[in-house]
């Protein structure tokens, strides 16, 4: 039996942003033909840490891309197909991430760790 270690850069209260991941299913739409659109999987408290934001010029237009990673508790099911939506709280604003990767930190079962990056047009 582990003896029990507190982990102070996993306690609850860092825990403190709600994002929904989403996936792209088939529905139909009022008229019965097929579309695809996103739905919601899962919700989940999150931990958001910017990792680094970049600008670049692309097709003489300007667009902002930042990278971040969420850390939430250990889960099944998520997968990179997948999207975040995070809102936050004072804010009536939506932010999409599309997902890059996730990571089962040290294998353990405990958290997920997914880098995540937004793009500003």
């Amino acid at each position: 039996m582990k003896p029990f270690k507190y982990n102070s850069n996993n306690h609850s209260g860092k825990f403190n942003k709600r994002i929904t991941f989403q996936s792209l299913t088939d529905v139909k739409d009022v008229d019965g033909f097929p579309i695809k659109d996103w739905q919601n999987v899962k919700s989940a408290w999150a931990m958001i840490k910017t990792i680094k934001g970049s600008e670049f010029h692309s097709a003489a237009s300007t667009q902002n891309e930042t990278i971040s990673r969420f850390v939430i508790h250990y889960c099944e099911g998520l997968h990179p197909d997948m999207r975040i939506l995070y809102k936050k709280k004072d804010t009536s604003q939506e932010r999409t991430f599309s997902i890059e990767s996730i990571i089962n930190d040290d294998e353990a079962d405990e958290t997920l760790t997914i880098i995540v990056k937004e793009s500003i047009l």
